[in-house]
């Protein structure tokens, strides 16, 4: 009997929302695959595979990878810590019984698959010891800038990407010591970000972007957002550097 050729896996960047920024590469990966595996939330489709539906086949095989838990545990605390780790453990081994037989598995992932995303815990399970080939996918932070027309740094300055969970201090620090920001998990945060904008003097001009490239998208001033309103998962905050922009004024 014929030894089985292992499957390949795929991480696919499935981008910020707007299908239309699919890669042709991203498609071609879902046509090769045998099995879709995607990331969701519990009672949730999640999104990277309503991203996908136009391209899915009537005969894939669909793993649903459902989180054990979100937002409902400190994420510095050892139960959440043992859950996800538990989580993506038995993620990896659903997908190598697959890839044993001889399958190819889509692993959608929003965004980039190894920027922030939860592909990458499966990468670093699975790819050691099967065929595995990551298509990136376009970011969220450029979907949201390029959403509010914003150029965010030119030349020699310095771009940070910040996650709103760091402690205010540390945030603060970090906003000191760059010219540009992206600031990335706004969410219950919003409030911290704002004051350590604000003691940085970099409020003013930050812009908050929600659901950049979705249809309900839009940017507007942090400074005019409430902040009392609780951010939604797909928003961020843009700090923008190149301070010699020309103003608009045509010669």
């Amino acid at each position: 009997m014929s030894e089985i050729i292992p499957g390949k896996m795929y991480g696919v960047g499935t981008g910020p929302g707007d299908p239309e920024l699919l890669t042709l590469k991203a498609v071609k990966a879902l046509n090769n695959a045998d099995v879709l595996a995607f990331f969701a939330k519990r009672g949730a489709r999640g999104n990277g595979r309503t991203i996908v539906e136009a391209h899915v086949r009537a005969d894939i095989l669909e793993l649903p990878l459902v989180y054990p838990v979100t937002v409902e545990e400190d994420k510095d605390s050892e139960s959440y810590k043992r859950a996800i780790d538990g989580f993506f453990d038995q993620s990896a081994a659903e997908i190598a019984v697959h890839l044993q037989a001889g399958r190819n598995v889509a692993v959608l992932s929003e965004g980039d698959p190894l920027f922030y995303g939860s592909y990458m815990h499966l990468h670093l399970r699975l790819a050691p010891h099967f065929p595995a080939e990551v298509i990136p996918g376009v970011t969220a932070m450029s979907g949201c800038w390029s959403l509010a027309g914003m150029p965010l740094v030119q030349g020699d300055d310095i771009l940070s990407v910040l996650p709103g969970t760091l402690p205010e201090e540390a945030l603060t620090a970090r906003l000191a010591g760059t010219d540009g920001a992206v600031i990335m998990k706004v969410g219950r945060n919003l409030p911290k970000i704002r004051r350590a904008l604000a003691a940085t003097g970099k409020l003013d001009g930050a812009i908050y972007v929600e659901r950049g490239t979705m249809p309900t998208g839009h940017a507007m001033p942090l400074s005019e957002r409430d902040e009392t309103a609780p951010a939604p998962y797909f928003s961020l905050v843009l700090v923008p550097g190149w301070k010699g922009r020309p103003q608009g004024v045509l010669a």
